[in-house]
């Protein structure tokens, strides 16, 4: 059963840090109050599950005793009308919270941020820059809403951008600094790539990606590769190319993507595949597969646009893991070329699937705090909330093994 002291405590807490009493700046005083149905949704309702009714009035007499709040009940019933907060106790409230809980008080998460200032705030331009941003939000008696390991994160790859001379690759930049070559890609990229740009006043032109500004710091993407596979054919400097007569695909680099004259589809659907080893597994008869490898960049977005230009009545479709990292590179995506990629083999069918429970893995904190970013949008909303609700998230190489011999990978279409 759910936690009911904790949640009455960091309710009345929470609310009493984000009041005018908390600040100073408060005309007229007010009790800090919350009611029991915000503890629990059925607390006034006659099909109200009893036992929770009970351990919500237990939760409220207990802290009561210990001095933390009072309240007051419905006439001469059990039923507790309302909830108020000791005031002069919230210190002591919140470190009984961080002793039996593990509860991060504002006292404390604003101390964490100002640490975090103290260590970047004269470390590169635009550290300091954002460092400066921190100051004035904690001046005004807030607390900033930017998870606090990720703007350490961020800071760490941005004093390493500032500070870098030598040319290297985006990739091995990631393992310098995090020392995980594709940590910086999925977790830290947009925001980095963002601060620099407000910094310098460089927004993105029409035709520039994000990232791009990292080329002033002599950090690069590897050079890339156009890989497709299935039905199709491509002219190319008068020469025309049938890529279906090579059974597992072809690569070209993206360079040659300049001298395309046409592209031909000949199957109905057209499947960008998040990691190779799916690429490389699959074979749909009636799709033809482009290799992402992650998060689009411009000489793949150039190509799915021509695609798209020279075949209009075809569907698109985007193949990934199911987790946070793998939504997000479906919305940039769509975002980058213009085009309304479908989800393929990434629903709550995939994760509920007997073949697949082995493979399902926990979510981590930033996963679910990554998750919950995109619950709100309408195609992530039904699976991240289950993603959420199971705890689980999975990647999409268990799913191609498998469906490489199942009809279903070419039927999902019907």
């Amino acid at each position: 059963m759910e936690n009911y002291e904790k949640k009455l405590l960091v309710a009345l807490v929470e609310k009493y840090r984000k009041s005018k009493k908390d600040s100073g700046t408060n005309v007229i005083t007010r009790r800090t109050r919350i009611t029991p149905d915000k503890l629990y949704k059925a607390y006034r309702q006659n099909d109200g599950d009893l036992e929770k009714i009970e351990a919500v009035n237990e939760a409220v007499f207990r802290c009561r005793e210990r001095g933390f709040l009072t309240f007051e009940s419905e006439g001469f019933s059990n039923e507790i009308r309302t909830i108020y907060l000791v005031d002069e106790k919230i210190e002591e409230i919140e470190r009984y919270l961080e002793e039996t809980y593990q509860y991060e008080s504002r006292c404390a998460l604003k101390r964490r941020f100002e640490e975090l200032i103290a260590v970047y705030e004269n470390s590169s331009p635009t550290a300091s820059s954002e460092c400066g941003k921190l100051k004035q939000t904690l001046e005004k008696n807030q607390i900033p809403t930017t998870n606090i390991l990720h703007l350490q994160d961020m800071f760490k790859a941005l004093v390493f951008i500032e500070k870098n001379e030598k040319d290297i690759f985006l990739r091995e930049a990631s393992m310098l600094i995090f020392g995980d070559s594709k940590y910086l890609e999925e977790n830290v990229l947009h925001s980095a790539c963002r601060a620099l740009r407000e910094y310098l006043e460089r927004p993105c032109r029409e035709d520039e990606l994000e990232d791009e500004i990292l080329e002033d710091y002599h950090i690069v993407r590897e050079k890339q590769k156009i890989c497709l596979k299935g039905n199709m054919s491509i002219r190319i400097a008068g020469r025309e190319l049938d890529i279906g007569a090579f059974a597992d695909g072809v690569e070209f680099f993206a360079e040659e993507i300049k001298r395309l004259e046409w592209i031909h589809i000949y199957t109905p659907h057209f499947i960008t595949v998040e990691n190779r080893t799916s690429w490389l597994r699959l074979k749909i008869s009636n799709a033809t597969l482009f290799y992402l490898g992650g998060y689009c960049v411009r000489s793949q977005r150039d190509f799915l646009r021509k695609v798209r230009l020279d075949n209009p009545k075809l569907s698109f479709w985007h193949f990934g893991d199911i987790d946070a990292g793998g939504f997000y590179i479906h919305k940039h995506l769509c975002q980058v070329t213009g085009i309304p990629f479908q989800l393929y083999r990434m629903t709550k069918r995939e994760l509920e699937n007997p073949n697949f429970q082995s493979c399902l893995r926990p979510l981590t904190k930033i996963d679910q705090n990554r998750l919950k970013s995109l619950e709100s949008q309408e195609a992530y909303r039904e699976l991240i909330t289950y993603m959420l609700e199971q705890n689980v998230k999975l990647e999409q190489e268990i799913i191609s093994f498998y469906g490489a011999k199942d009809e279903n990978m070419e039927n999902y279409f019907d």
